[in-house]
């Protein structure tokens, strides 16, 4: 595995291949990354990995100090995977003093993770962005758990016109069906168990509806009364609830009684860790 560390070495390194596939990581990697790279390893047999933890994508009082950084664990890891090169940026690299901003479209940020994360989205297009435009990917990967952020991500690959095909990759989860994440690494015992209510509730929901759907139930607030229900459920539960809620899986706008690609989606703290899930439905 090559280690890159600047620019014009990612750009030598990719003038060595007709196409690549990239996974980019903010690192403390696990095994839901490692699908990403099995994902990208079917798509290319050239495939490139940067770890970067983005500063313009966490808000005042979020963990950007805290979060977890285990570069040597990381890297053997990659090694073990077979991946191609390995992309290591600081943020002097590639930000400028006044960096410039990626807008995405309000209709895709303001609600949801966008609303509780001012600044959020803008920072991640930003990186993507210029990680885009760096390694020039045939084929870029990129989790269903943060499902908002993919969504984003291809609108921007469509509005920008960058050539490259983004590849969905479905959630990995521990036997117990909780949903890997760097910041699962933050809960206790305890709150390892309390978490499993969550994607327990996402598929009861999905159930529910499915119900309603197969006996044409399906009514104006039908979603909106299975929300309710199901949050009161979260909080009684232990959790702080940011969202819970079903929306059309293209557009992230709140599902309506017509809509048959449907994605539910949960935002939850327990404790002081806030947890994201989701679960498609095609009804």
């Amino acid at each position: 595995m090559e280690i890159l560390k600047s620019i014009e070495d990612v750009r030598s390194w990719r003038a060595l291949h007709q196409e690549v596939a990239f996974v980019p990581t903010m690192g403390n990697l696990h095994a839901g990354h490692l699908s990403l790279v099995k994902r990208a390893q079917e798509a290319s047999k050239n495939v490139i990995v940067s770890i970067f933890v983005n500063p313009l994508q966490f808000g005042e009082g979020e963990d950007l100090d805290s979060y977890p950084r285990t570069l040597d664990a990381d890297m053997e890891k990659l090694i073990d995977a077979g991946v191609s090169a390995l992309f290591l940026p600081t943020a002097e690299i590639l930000y400028e003093d006044d960096p410039f901003i990626i807008q995405p479209p309000q209709s895709l940020i303001a609600d949801l993770c966008g609303k509780d994360r001012p600044g959020h989205f803008e920072g991640v297009a930003t990186v993507v962005a210029k990680f885009f435009n760096i390694v020039e990917p045939t084929y870029a990967c990129f989790g269903k758990k943060d499902y908002q952020q993919l969504r984003v991500i291809e609108s921007m690959v469509s509005a920008l016109n960058f050539d490259i095909k983004i590849i969905p990759v479905a959630i990995e989860r521990a036997d117990e069906g909780l949903a890997l994440s760097s910041r699962n690494g933050y809960l206790s015992n305890k709150e390892r168990a309390q978490a499993l209510l969550l994607s327990q509730t996402l598929l009861a929901m999905k159930s529910e509806i499915e119900g309603l759907s197969k006996d044409q139930k399906i009514v104006t607030n039908s979603y909106q009364a299975l929300e309710v229900k199901m949050t009161a459920l979260l909080q009684a539960g232990g959790f702080i609830v940011d969202y819970l809620t079903i929306r059309a899986q293209k557009t992230l706008k709140k599902a309506l009684a017509q809509d048959k690609d449907l994605v539910i989606l949960v935002a939850a703290k327990v404790g002081k860790t806030r947890l994201l899930d989701n679960v498609e439905l095609n009804i």
